[in-house]
């Protein structure tokens, strides 16, 4: 049944980060399974078959969501931007009594309270995720990447800085791919290569492997390299790391509403019965993430 949990909640963090403004790695913390993928990813040569028993069904889940959610994401924001800003929101705050019983719990282990230093980093990283939602790139490309040699090299940096953010909670990769201006790049070519693949097209099939090929690899390097580091922090600065953990998820509400554009649908004829629809599931994707997030989990890898 692990796996099955596994999968689904690989889904939800795979949908998240295609989603402008929702960070993968506080889906992960909503979901309970941050601090396991963590420590899977950083222990990944050291202990691979218990890494693999971990980050197997998420990869397979993430997968399947990015894909799957690429075809509706932009139908969602455009047509019913409000409601679906919301069922993000819900999805994300969730998963607050679960980061604060473990920043509590980081508490009691350290035996000390929190303190102005814990203070400064919670509004330091609240501000940083709402800076980048404000200064969010407003025009951006629909276009596919073309398959160029430089394409090639740029993809795979674009991988890394892209890893960096899915891993950091709070920061929506999707929304650093915004700002630089790639992200309806890639999401077109990712839903290019599904279509090739659906249609059994073998040269669109070759274009999208060209292109994404590298782009994985960026991810997968970056990812590696940046949970070692996060999981120095959780082992050696828990507290200060759970303190600036929260401030960069309760800042994703703001980040998403910002992004989305959501509040200037109040205005619309449909205004009155979205902004019900929204807070119904605001309401019932909290409940979902919340009892996701209490679902048991394998345990950490020593």
């Amino acid at each position: 049944m692990n796996y099955l949990w596994l999968t689904i909640k690989g889904m939800l963090i795979g949908i998240a980060n295609i989603i402008p403004g929702v960070s993968g790695g506080t889906m992960a913390i909503s979901l309970g399974v941050y601090d396991d993928l963590i420590f899977s990813i950083a222990n990944l040569l050291k202990d691979w078959k218990n890494s693999l028993r971990i980050l197997a069904p998420i990869i397979i889940g993430l997968a399947g969501g990015i894909v799957a959610f690429s075809y509706l994401i932009e139908l969602l924001l455009s047509q019913y931007t409000l409601p679906t800003a919301l069922a993000f929101i819900g999805l994300i705050l969730g998963g607050i009594p679960i980061l604060w019983s473990s920043l509590k719990e980081s508490l009691r282990t350290k035996q000390t309270t929190l303190s102005f230093k814990h203070l400064l980093v919670f509004l330091v990283s609240f501000a940083l995720v709402a800076g980048m939602a404000l200064i969010q790139e407003s025009d951006a490309s629909l276009s596919s990447f073309d398959f160029t040699f430089s394409n090639v090299i740029l993809l795979f940096f674009i991988g890394v800085i892209a890893s960096a953010t899915m891993v950091i909670p709070g920061v929506s990769g999707s929304l650093v791919l915004m700002v630089l201006g790639f992200y309806y790049n890639i999401l077109n070519t990712v839903t290019d290569f599904a279509n090739a693949l659906r249609t059994l097209d073998f040269n669109g099939l070759l274009y999208g492997v060209g292109l994404l090929l590298p782009f994985g690899i960026g991810i997968l390097l970056g990812i590696f390299f940046i949970s070692k580091l996060v999981s120095y922090l959780f082992k050696n600065l828990p507290v200060m790391t759970y303190s600036a953990i929260l401030g960069l998820v309760l800042a994703s509400p703001l980040a998403i509403l910002i992004n989305t554009n959501a509040l200037n649908r109040l205005e619309e004829p449909n205004g009155g019965i979205f902004i019900i629809i929204g807070i119904v599931l605001l309401i019932g994707f909290a409940y979902v993430t919340y009892v996701l997030g209490k679902t048991d989990e394998p345990k950490k890898i020593k």
